[in-house]
């Protein structure tokens, strides 16, 4: 990359890797000479320019605009010198290895494994973000996450091999164009066979942030499209789920408040959310598949195989895995949400009629509640089904 003297100032076009990244981070990236404050000043004044217009911090650049700036300090730090690949020993290596499902000039998608944290935090010194210094490039630097999973669940992750294919695949993440499917088995069979969950979600007070519930006042809009694909009698049912939003835990949130919790989501479904048997007391949730705009053109669809502790439940449940994986007329059109809203509604008002109940019963049943209002009784609403 060369500087160009321009009128007195220094003068850049966008290069390829460059291209969707915010106008800040490419000064970061490649003027890291430029102090942020000389910068906000700059882009203040109108000095930064973008193809001859001024620009905000936030301006998205694309590959080949013009990019001019003053030339009065030294910015002779051409280039942030990449970091060198952290070692990683055998064993992660072939982990990380082990994992790819697919991979090309732009992307990595990875199988990620149950129990394996997708980045690092507070003693987690295991996570997919530590190894993809395996797929370290002498040009294009460290892979990036685009997304994430939870520990535990498994599934289809999508890494970018450059910044720049990092925010294009971002966008279609926010912009809501992409689309991702999970496999679940649930606890008991839902009413409605198919249908689209709307329930907002914030976090949980008291929980230090690590667990979120429904709030329909204070929470954020949260929706989630589910279809039943089998049942096992009436004690579990095997479902696809396609998250329209992006919550965290807003799957396993959204299956419990319809009163059938992922079988294995002990922080969301307590004790019940476990089967006798053989099977499993891990997390059975799934990213079964990814399908999003590639940078190239068309469509990257990918698709995971399931764990081995999922595989095997699967089995011993007698679901057909053929059948979710079967084409469908429509695969993304909006199925009927009406039911599966009401649906909610009701577990969640049978629920609150639950804990009237008990606080009456603490009280000393007919006593009279706080206040001196008289308490209300709500009973538990008959459930309609429509198979």
């Amino acid at each position: 990359m060369t500087d160009v003297k321009d009128k007195g100032g220094l003068s850049q076009y966008v290069a390829r890797d460059d291209d969707g990244i915010r106008l800040d981070r490419w000064f970061k990236r490649h003027k890291p000479g430029i102090p942020h404050a000389l910068l906000a000043r700059w882009l203040r004044t109108g000095l930064v320019r973008l193809d001859g217009a001024r620009a905000g911090a936030d301006t998205r650049i694309a590959k080949g605009q013009s990019l001019s700036f003053p030339a009065d300090i030294d910015t002779t730090a051409e280039t942030r010198p990449r970091r060198a690949p952290r070692p990683l020993s055998a064993e992660e290596s072939a982990l990380a290895e082990a994992m790819v499902i697919h991979s090309d000039e732009h992307a990595i998608i990875l199988n990620k494994v149950p129990g394996l944290a997708t980045q690092g935090g507070s003693g987690t010194t295991a996570h997919v973000d530590r190894l993809l210094d395996a797929f370290f490039d002498e040009v294009k630097g460290r892979p990036k996450l685009v997304h994430r999973l939870d520990k535990d669940t498994s599934g289809v992750l999508l890494v970018a091999r450059s910044p720049g294919a990092a925010a294009k695949f971002s966008r279609s993440f926010s912009g809501r164009t992409a689309r991702k499917i999970y496999w679940a088995i649930v606890i008991g069979v839902p009413d409605i066979d198919e249908g689209e969950i709307d329930l907002a979600i914030s976090k949980q007070p008291g929980s230090g942030g690590e667990k979120m519930h429904v709030d329909a006042e204070n929470g954020q809009s949260a929706r989630t499209r589910y279809r039943v694909i089998e049942r096992a009698g009436n004690s579990a049912a095997f479902v696809e789920l396609m998250p329209l939003t992006g919550r965290t835990h807003q799957l396993r949130v959204h299956m419990a408040a319809i009163g059938h919790p992922i079988v294995g989501d002990g922080k969301y479904g307590g004790k019940t959310a476990f089967l006798t048997g053989s099977i499993s007391r891990k997390l059975h949730l799934h990213a079964r598949r990814l399908r999003i705009d590639h940078i190239e053109g068309g469509k990257l669809d990918a698709t995971a195989p399931l764990p081995q502790h999922f595989a095997e439940s699967i089995e011993s449940l007698g679901f057909d895995t053929a059948l979710a994986d079967a084409p469908r007329a429509e695969p993304l059109a909006a199925p009927p949400g009406t039911k599966a809203r009401a649906h909610a509604k009701a577990v969640r008002k049978a629920r609150r009629g639950e804990r009237t109940r008990r606080g009456e019963d603490a009280r000393g049943g007919d006593a009279p509640s706080p206040k001196g209002r008289p308490a209300k009784t709500r009973g538990k609403p008959t459930r309609g089904r429509s198979r």
